[in-house]
């Protein structure tokens, strides 16, 4: 892809974004992803209401009065987006890619982080570590972010999500929140979901195409595997066919939920076809209740 069409690419998912950010996601963001606890901001004198666990017994002692710390939230966070490059998200059959619309989402999450001054980092993941961008705050670290986005090429179009999830658990120290953006076309990955859940505050953004759920009735096919490079011939107008096929995406998605909700990972399943804007919102509206 040429630079200028780059560059205007990059402008176009800037501008759609940052104005999402800024007008929609802000406050949710700011709500729904707390910092790391709470740091001790300073002491005053008791007054009543206040919560006698909290008083200060040296200063009170000191000054024959009774005083109490104040703690705020230590509110700056580390946010990683690990994101998915794999083949299976070179696929979109109405509005967009997968791959497009992950781009718009790590974008969108992006420039809600550094309103709220949180550092960003990203891992590319594909069966290995494509790449690796340290977080950091400020506006161009995210517009390389963008141009990184859409103009990576990986070296493998195979998926491990595991390997990905290791990285991250040994690569971050410290606890952050980390949006792992894919397709999860992928499977044995709970143990390491289940250890990096355990340090991180991991939340799952599962992006699919309305016809990876059913085949259409439009006869002889040939498909192909974007990961393996297989293809194979298939008759689509099989009403069998099309039930084995409807059946193997009910039950991997049943699996993927399942680990999830066992490993106490959030969760929002968009479509490529349908406005990400809903289901995100309903996402943080979700934690924004539980804090």
């Amino acid at each position: 892809m040429e630079t200028s069409e780059i560059l205007k690419k990059v402008r176009k998912i800037e501008i759609k974004t940052r104005g999402l950010s800024q007008h929609i996601f802000s406050g949710h963001y700011h709500s729904a992803f707390k910092g790391r606890g709470m740091a001790f901001s300073e002491v005053r004198e008791y007054q009543y209401g206040d919560d006698i666990r909290s008083i200060d017994w040296n200063v009170t002692a000191r000054f024959n009065h009774p005083y109490v710390k104040i703690f705020e939230e230590e509110r700056e966070l580390m946010v990683m987006l690990l994101v998915d490059v794999s083949g299976s998200n070179s696929f979109g059959t109405k509005k967009q890619f997968k791959e497009e619309l992950m781009t718009e989402i790590a974008a969108l999450l992006a420039f809600s982080a550094i309103h709220n001054n949180d550092k960003v980092g990203v891992i590319f993941f594909s069966d290995r570590i494509e790449k690796f961008i340290p977080p950091k705050k400020g506006t161009s670290h995210i517009l390389r972010i963008i141009r990184e986005l859409i103009d990576f090429e990986p070296e493998s179009r195979r998926t491990d999500l595991s390997e990905a999830l290791r990285f991250l658990t040994n690569a971050i120290k410290k606890r952050c929140t980390a949006f792992i953006l894919s397709d999860f076309m992928d499977k044995s990955f709970e143990k390491a979901i289940r250890i990096a859940s355990g340090k991180h505050d991991l939340v799952a953004l599962r992006v699919y195409d309305e016809r990876e759920t059913q085949l259409p009735a439009a006869g002889i096919m040939e498909v192909l595997d974007p990961e393996s490079g297989q293809k194979q011939w298939i008759d689509s107008s099989s009403i069998q066919v099309r039930k084995q096929f409807n059946s193997w995406w009910n039950e991997h998605s049943r699996m993927v939920e399942g680990v999830f909700t066992r490993c106490g990972v959030d969760s929002a399943t968009i479509r490529t076809d349908e406005d990400y804007v809903k289901p995100l919102l309903k996402l943080f509206s979700q934690r924004e209740l539980r804090y």
